[in-house]
């Protein structure tokens, strides 16, 4: 069939290679959706000014929290699919990506709701500099109304991952990435709209992509296939998307509570702090996306091989992605920092803004790959089934731990450097109790 070769059997042949056929496509995707935040924090930074790019910046942390719970069903979505689809149950397959569907679609109707009148309380509630207080809650309420078409794409990409498709989610992507540039350019710089205008090019070119996904799915002639006729939720397939998927997006909802901490312990350096940190924060999420591909990577073929029970394959998968993450991590980390000040300046020529950036690129871009190879841990344990544990230990060893900071150390040494220095701690403690856990799993998982 047409749509088998966009499929992939992870559970026989070369590991390595597969990973890396598998990874190169989500590590392209990963920076596209970063091109688009990019496009709209420079075309923010420079033809609107550093209050603009910081209203931009400030909602990030809290976008987050908002849907990471969704985020994290599409998780569990993806884990159940490989799990059906690795033991050739095309019934289950089916049904789970018809649950999957009406997932997106009640969620992000739920999403539009609970952002657009919350954005400006929560906001407020973080601190957010009256100067950038009404960009922010513009950009963040159309932001939002956008989240219906943010979250089909996310559970259909998650959808052809869990059957090895990553090659067409990177084209569309690439169609939608192109549209946001041209919007951002259209609306910013000839109609003046400012931050209204980056917010309504990112939700009309996400539109597209999602579109695109929907469009494949519905025309597929494989066990992935949509029919609006059978769109329902199927309970049983909806608490096996949950049991994976709830602890992951509650995980992603609570580890956005302390970078909303962070975020509100920035603002108090000032708008001229925000923006710096902002541009920061935008180059770190190309790093932050290349490893995060092998994350992904991790779930499913984890996922396909626990369902085909190829056990001997999990630890393989686990080793490989390890190494391909520590070096993704520390080359491309060295590198962003080495080049740092150029780079910054493609968002921002304030001398404010680049010295600020740089004080958190000195402490993160080094140690990145902690936190790729964490992430790879929690991939591999939620691809076998479990996702409590790794929700538990993530929470307190990295949650918790940067909690803890921000009212002890960071009261006592009020700079933005040691407020950044709780990351890669955080990430080697958790990384060192997830490798323990896995142990612990494997012997009873594995080798029985």
């Amino acid at each position: 069939m047409a749509d088998r070769k966009y499929e992939m059997d992870m559970c026989s042949g070369p590991i390595l290679g597969k990973i890396l056929l598998f990874t190169l496509p989500l590590i392209a995707s990963g920076v596209l959706q970063l091109l688009f935040n990019a496009a709209d924090m420079v075309v923010a930074g420079r033809f609107a000014g550093s209050v603009a790019l910081a209203a931009v910046g400030a909602t990030s942390s809290l976008i987050n929290l908002l849907i990471n719970v969704f985020l994290g069903l599409s998780v569990g979505s993806n884990v159940a699919i490989a799990h059906f689809y690795g033991a050739k149950m095309d019934n289950e397959v089916s049904e789970t990506v018809h649950t999957s569907v009406m997932l997106a679609l009640i969620g992000g109707v739920v999403l539009s709701l609970i952002g657009f009148f919350a954005a400006s309380p929560m906001l407020k509630l973080m601190g957010t500099p009256s100067e950038v207080l009404p960009h922010s809650v513009a950009y963040m309420r159309i932001y939002f109304l956008g989240m219906p078409v943010m979250l089909l794409y996310n559970f259909g990409a998650a959808i052809l991952r869990a059957v090895g498709d990553t090659r067409r989610p990177l084209y569309y992507l690439t169609l939608a990435g192109v549209i946001n540039v041209v919007l951002n350019v259209i609306f910013v710089v000839i109609f003046k709209l400012g931050v209204r205008g980056v917010a309504l090019a990112t939700i009309i070119s996400q539109a597209v992509s999602a579109f695109l996904v929907l469009r494949v799915l519905v025309k597929s002639n494989s066990v992935i296939r949509v029919e609006y006729g059978k769109l329902t939720i199927h309970k049983d397939k909806l608490m096996r998307i949950a049991r994976v998927g709830l602890p992951a997006g509650f995980q992603g909802s609570l580890f956005s509570i302390s970078n909303v901490l962070i975020q509100s312990s920035v603002n108090s350096f000032g708008a001229i702090a925000v923006a710096g940190n902002t541009a920061a924060m935008n180059l770190e999420g190309f790093v932050y996306n290349s490893m995060n591909a092998f994350h992904q990577t991790a779930i499913s073929f984890t996922g396909q091989n626990m369902g085909a029970r190829r056990y001997d394959r999990v630890k393989k998968i686990m080793f490989a992605c390890l190494c391909c993450v520590f070096l993704t991590g520390a080359v491309l980390g060295i590198i962003s920092y080495v080049f740092g000040e150029t780079l910054l300046s493609i968002y921002s020529k304030d001398a404010g803004v680049i010295e600020y950036g740089l004080k958190r690129m000195g402490v993160i871009m080094l140690t990145y790959y902690l936190c790729g190879m964490m992430d790879v841990m929690v991939g591999t344990i939620r691809g076998m089934g479990y996702s409590i544990m790794p929700m538990i230990v993530s929470l307190m060893g990295a949650c918790l731990f940067r909690i803890i900071w921000i009212f002890t150390v960071f009261t006592v040494v009020h700079t933005p450097t040691c407020l950044y220095i709780s990351y890669p701690i955080s990430w080697g403690l958790t990384f060192a109790v997830h490798f323990i856990c896995f142990i612990f799993i494997a012997k009873r998982r594995l080798e029985r």
